[in-house]
């Protein structure tokens, strides 16, 4: 057999030639001494609000499912709704059902009731009120999109409603933003009247 002889490179790193005379290719002290600048990697800020709506504004969305494929759904939603009605009325039997069919009005209602509660007009008991100033701007502008989305298909009833609904909640949040603004929040028991008087203040 014959054995590898493990193989040696030596290089020299010697600047000058025996000669006396500066090596090719060998760098110069200044060279040497040159700090390699150090390339920072990018700040990547955080996305702000406005980036975000505008990523959602372009964002593609997908086609929607066939009329076929949105009559199934719709009548199996149904289906399965009123096997939810029937099973709850045989547990209250004997008792006011409360009506589950949600209606134009109760929709209304249902974000007024949001609105108050975001602008702490409603709380638990004992509890001191939270205010959630922007949820509440946002759940008012929702309104308004549902208004103007909805023009020229409700009845008299139902257009009133939502512009009382509106009216109200709007003053409400102009009188917690104006106290905000003079750093004096106002106290409990100080939540809007509006078109739905059965809500008070705890």
């Amino acid at each position: 057999m014959t054995e590898k002889k493990n193989e040696f490179v030596v290089s020299d790193r010697r600047r000058f030639a025996p000669e006396g005379e500066l090596r090719e290719g060998t760098p110069t002290a200044e060279e040497e001494e040159k700090p390699v600048a150090a390339q920072a990697p990018p700040v990547q800020s955080a996305p702000t609000p406005a980036d975000e709506a505008k990523d959602i504004e372009t964002e593609e969305i997908p086609p929607p499912p066939s009329a076929h494929e949105q009559q199934q759904q719709t009548d199996a939603y149904k289906a399965s709704g009123k096997k939810l009605d029937e099973l709850f009325s045989q547990a209250g039997r004997g008792q006011e059902r409360v009506p589950m069919e949600m209606t134009f009005e109760r929709l209304v209602e249902s974000f007024y009731m949001t609105a108050l509660i975001q602008m702490g007009a409603i709380r638990q008991e004992g509890e001191p009120p939270a205010v959630d100033v922007m949820g509440a701007r946002q759940t008012i502008d929702s309104l308004t999109i549902f208004q103007e989305k909805t023009k020229g298909n409700l009845t008299d009833r139902e257009q009133s409603l939502l512009q009382n609904v509106l009216f109200e909640l709007r003053m409400a949040w102009i009188e917690i933003t104006n106290a905000i603004a003079k750093g004096a929040m106002g106290g409990p028991g100080s939540g809007p009247k509006g078109p739905l008087s059965g809500i008070s203040n705890p």
